[in-house]
């Protein structure tokens, strides 16, 4: 019963199977191998982007960060939700790649950009002239902090705000894949079609060892991404494992099927815990996470039953007297079992 994240479950057999044969005798250095570039064809083709440029990196701070660094000057502003990954989780990567940006704080329910708030806080940047940050990139977090989905009308509303104001616009799909079964759309209809200049490609959280890819839609950004990831110490000498990794993850679509199954895991949990006595949602569950509050003495019988999950926020206590809900975050991945979910249930009902 390990719901702590889709970052605690293994690599779905099919990457370890691949790792495996990528081990088998000598391939070029530093992604000039043909599994490489194998996946950087494959990768235009199922954004439907030609001109595309794909780079891989270990990690989703590498990815994220690296990108923000290409698309804003050190002075510039980063606008992005006050709970995306970038802002919360990345130990200030986007600002040290950068060179110093600075991160500007937009509101919005479930982690989601309200988009007046976005074109507010937008207008409201560099009025002041060389005495402020002025405005740079807007960074958009799908499936966000909170396990919601921008559908792409939404995305692409987000990205008509930054291009009235000439800005460029990143994504951060770390858990893309779940966003896009759940939004039932294409992945250039998600992207590039709504207005995206890069994504930050995730396959780490959805059974990957550690890869993820950067796909950058304006190709003149590309040499710069280039010098960047070598200079950041990202561009990987045995770079076949990483392409190994994303070239089986695409294969047959199953990027798309652990997703699926990923988000479906998290839809049977939702419905058990919301109907658990005294229970109810914080965030609607609309990728594979879920954020529901539950009596204490419930969150007492999971735990002590051995159920890993992590209270939402970090510092609630849970101790105490009292029936007073907490929240909790509860995440499913492509190694989710019903079985786990059914004795999870048990215990908190």
């Amino acid at each position: 019963m390990n719901f702590a994240s889709d970052n605690t479950s293994g690599a779905a057999p099919q990457i370890m199977a691949a790792l495996a044969r990528a081990n088998e005798g000598h391939q070029p250095s530093y992604g000039n191998d043909p599994v490489t570039r194998a996946v950087e064809a494959r990768i235009r083709e199922i954004f439907e982007a030609p001109e595309a440029r794909v780079y891989l990196v270990a990690t989703g701070t590498a990815a994220n960060a690296l990108s923000c660094a290409i698309l804003t000057d050190p002075w510039g502003a980063v606008f992005c939700h006050r709970n995306a990954h970038i802002e919360e989780d990345e130990c200030g990567a986007p600002e040290f790649y950068t060179g110093g940006s600075k991160l500007i704080l937009v509101d919005g329910a479930h982690a989601k950009m309200e988009p007046q708030a976005l074109r507010r806080t937008i207008a409201h940047t560099g009025q002041g002239g060389v005495h402020n940050v002025q405005r740079g990139m807007v960074s958009i977090t799908n499936a966000t902090e909170a396990g919601a989905v921008y559908s792409p009308a939404e995305v692409k509303a987000l990205c008509g705000i930054a291009r009235d104001f000439h800005l460029p616009v990143h994504m951060d799909g770390a858990r893309f894949a779940n966003a896009l079964v759940a939004a039932g759309c294409t992945p250039a209809e998600m992207t590039w079609r709504a207005g995206v200049d890069v994504l930050s490609f995730g396959g780490t959280k959805n059974g990957c060892l550690g890869v993820e890819a950067v796909v950058i839609f304006d190709p003149a950004c590309a040499q710069e991404f280039e010098l960047r990831r070598k200079r950041g110490g990202h561009l990987f000498s045995k770079h076949r494992f990483l392409a190994a990794q994303m070239q089986a993850y695409l294969e047959g679509d199953l990027w798309l099927h652990l997703a699926r199954h990923a988000n479906a895991m998290a839809a049977k949990l939702s419905e058990g815990v919301r109907a658990a006595p005294g229970a109810k949602l914080v965030h609607p569950t609309e990728a594979n996470a879920v954020f529901a509050a539950f009596p204490r003495a419930a969150h007492a019988r999971a735990q002590a039953g051995g159920a890993a999950y992590y209270l939402w926020p970090f510092d609630q206590p849970l101790g105490g007297p009292g029936e007073e809900p907490l929240a909790a975050r509860l995440v499913c991945s492509w190694a989710t079992t019903e079985a786990e979910i059914d004795a999870f249930l048990s215990l908190i009902s």
